[in-house]
């Protein structure tokens, strides 16, 4: 009879995690995407957080006190994330391709607008220190809320909206450096073609 309640347990614990899966998910693969950059690695990644997960999920559960479970999904990630960037840094290796082309059938100057400042950003995003790069990822990329940020970081509210205010003001001023020495770049190179003239 112990086995029979301990099977329904289990069974019940596996269909509730079933449901956190399918809840978090694309948040999940999200995360580990703009955190590595690409998808094969990101869906590596993805995987050995819901293996991960579900190893802890019944402790998990259980210490939550009814609280959401995504930042703890989130933590999980992030804490292999980092694992995966010190092992690279231990064993460098060359990509085979990283470059993917993004084709588009019209190609209108608003849309070519539009991709290069995205790129910007993103750009400057990955020139943020870790810490930073990982709460915007969270707070924009996930919609994920300072509370839920703290939790999966491990900080305190405060000092979470804190890091989320100096990331944004830091990837402000990295981004308008570099419009800055774009602007110069292409005022230069315009002073450049009248002279060949």
């Amino acid at each position: 009879m112990a086995e029979q309640a301990s099977q329904k347990t289990k069974a019940q614990l596996d269909a509730e995690f079933s449901d956190l899966y399918r809840a978090h998910l694309r948040d999940v693969y999200s995360y580990a995407y703009y955190r590595v950059g690409n998808h094969h690695d990101a869906e590596d990644l993805t995987e050995q957080t819901f293996l991960q997960a579900y190893r802890h999920y019944e402790r998990a559960q259980r210490e939550s006190d009814g609280r959401p479970l995504r930042p703890w999904l989130i933590r999980i990630a992030h804490n292999l994330a980092a694992n995966l960037y010190r092992d690279r840094s231990r064993k460098p290796s060359s990509p085979i391709d990283e470059t993917t082309t993004i084709t588009a059938p019209h190609t209108t100057e608003q849309l070519v607008e539009g991709r290069d400042e995205l790129s910007r950003i993103l750009d400057g995003v990955g020139m943020l220190p870790d810490d930073r790069r990982e709460a915007l990822i969270m707070r924009f990329a996930l919609g994920m809320d300072n509370r839920e940020i703290a939790r999966a970081l491990g900080r305190s509210d405060g000092a979470t909206k804190v890091l989320i205010h100096r990331a944004i003001k830091q990837l402000e001023e990295i981004v308008g450096e570099r419009d800055e020495g774009r602007t110069a770049g292409a005022a230069k190179a315009q002073n450049g073609d009248r002279d060949d003239e």
